[in-house]
């Protein structure tokens, strides 16, 4: 896969990652699954299966 970073936003993105003791490639795949996981959870909540899930162990 390849990902195109604009030039002004690839500098934060490596100094977040240096910040975090991270590789950029790892700094960005915890991001893109944080995105993934919360795009998920509003899904479920659009489709009103938040209330069902609550209480089983995992958090957002």
């Amino acid at each position: 896969m390849t990902l195109r970073i604009p030039d002004d936003l690839a500098p934060s993105i490596r100094a977040a990652a240096a910040a975090a003791g991270m590789s950029v490639n790892a700094y960005v795949v915890r991001a893109a699954r944080r995105a993934a996981t919360l795009d998920a959870a509003k899904q479920l909540a659009a489709l009103g299966l938040g209330d069902d899930l609550a209480g089983e162990g995992d958090t957002l």
